[in-house]
């Protein structure tokens, strides 16, 4: 059975009772396609919340949250049907979830147990979703994502296992032309209910479109694709209509919250579109992620908040070896990642963006040398085209920040982007003027 499309729907997606009904037009046309679905905003996070009380031993708060909860999901049902066959089935299907959920305020609760829970929320949206396309007298297949998606021991997506089973699954409904699934959640290696963590539903869209070698994968969202600035804090941005998977991860990994950075790495292996859509504004063609694309001076600007900054000054530097490696050890030994490195003769400064180890981290170094540390910063991303083997390409991002203070400079590590550190109360004062200098 070939899938031509993957089509993948956030939570503001299918927030209301509203939107999901506004879907039903974008995923009946006659192309074959899966349609993943997350679930609906807000759920995730207070299904998370909830294990967090389970975890607390306070069971009565989170019972109280769970009747909620289903309160408030059997007002969606209300509102969802127009039938009474259907708002009956759609009232009987959350008492079976949230019952389900209830059950865990009766028992030890464990880990395993807060995976379980937190499926519950793509469980039912999609649940509901294919109740609503039966009402409409339209055909489709609810395939659970549990029966194929799964991660291995390191908790990767164990991609032999997901193309077997997808496509036996597929087989099984040849005829069909709309599949239903859930993102976000699978099993683990040992078949217990697990998740995908990273990037989450735009995760099992890249992964499925990328093993079933579909023509395009779209991941629908409340906004038009990427915008060239934060529309949040900047007046009349624009969307960028076309970007490299490369300029797509920079924006991403650097503020712009539309995708993350690593969801679509299956997609990129496998050279397959990715367009950003608007369920709002179905008819606009959003952004188009592909492995080239043409290149501008400046395509878009992005901003990650929450930067802390070493600075690490030691005379062992000069002249020496092995000095860095100790220090990037300190960083592997507590998992943290680096986002910006920047070196001298004597000294060198490095950014994180967990600041759970922070204090750990600065004593450690401080066996090496004299620290630094100094919290609340942000990284501006400008994504455009920086090949080093160009001339000129950055004066107008210099004249933006002249009265702003630039804590460090990244510049040559990619050839799309330049980034910037500054101080967090900086940021919105930075975005606007590198907006008038750049894109104006």
């Amino acid at each position: 059975m070939e899938i031509i499309k993957i089509m993948k729907f956030g939570g503001t997606s299918v927030g209301t009772p509203g939107r999901m009904r506004a879907l039903i037009p974008l995923v009946t046309d006659s192309e074959k396609k899966i349609v993943v679905l997350s679930a609906m905003s807000g759920t995730t996070n207070s299904l998370v919340k909830i294990t967090e009380l389970l975890y607390s031993d306070n069971v009565n708060q989170a019972s109280q949250m769970i009747d909620e909860m289903r309160s408030d999901y059997h007002k969606v049902v209300n509102e969802l049907y127009s039938t009474d066959t259907y708002s009956q089935a759609g009232h009987e299907l959350i008492d079976s979830h949230f019952d389900y959920i209830m059950n865990f305020t009766l028992r030890v609760f464990t880990k395993l147990q807060e995976k379980a829970i937190l499926a519950q929320g793509e469980l039912i949206s999609t649940s509901l979703f294919h109740l609503l396309l039966k009402e409409n007298n339209i055909s489709s297949v609810l395939l659970p994502a549990l029966n194929f998606m799964r991660i291995d021991k390191d908790g990767e997506p164990d991609m032999f296992y997901i193309e077997e089973k997808i496509n036996r699954e597929l087989e099984s409904h040849s005829s069909e032309t709309l599949i239903i699934t859930q993102g976000y959640i699978c099993r683990n290696a040992y078949g217990e209910i697990d998740n995908l963590k990273r990037g989450g539903s735009d995760f099992t869209a890249s992964i499925l479109g990328a093993l079933l070698n579909v023509k395009e994968i779209q991941i629908w969202t409340d906004i038009s694709g990427f915008h060239n600035n934060d529309p949040r804090f900047v007046e009349n941005t624009r969307v960028i209509r076309e970007l490299s998977f490369d300029e797509a991860a920079e924006l991403a990994y650097f503020g712009a919250k539309i995708l993350h950075p690593s969801s679509v790495i299956p997609a990129r292996e496998k050279n397959i579109p990715v367009r950003l859509k608007n369920t709002m504004e179905p008819e606009d063609e959003g952004t188009l992620i592909t492995t080239s694309s043409v290149l501008i001076d400046y395509k878009a600007v992005a901003a990650k908040d929450g930067i802390s900054v070493f600075r690490i000054r030691s005379d062992r530097m000069l002249m020496a070896y092995g000095f860095l490696r100790k220090v990037f050890e300190i960083f592997e030994a507590y998992k943290t990642p680096i986002d910006m490195i920047t070196t001298s003769e004597v000294a060198v400064s490095i950014t994180i963006d967990n600041s759970q180890f922070l204090k750990q981290i600065a004593q450690d170094l401080s066996n090496l040398g004299t620290v630094e540390v100094e919290e609340n910063q942000t990284i501006i991303c400008i994504v455009g085209d920086f090949r080093t083997e160009r001339t000129g390409s950055a004066p107008e991002i210099f004249e933006a920040m002249d009265t702003i203070p630039l804590k460090m400079i990244s510049y040559g590590g990619s050839p799309n982007s330049l980034s910037l550190l500054i101080d967090t109360k900086d940021k919105i004062k930075a975005l606007r003027l590198l907006s008038k200098h750049l894109f104006n």
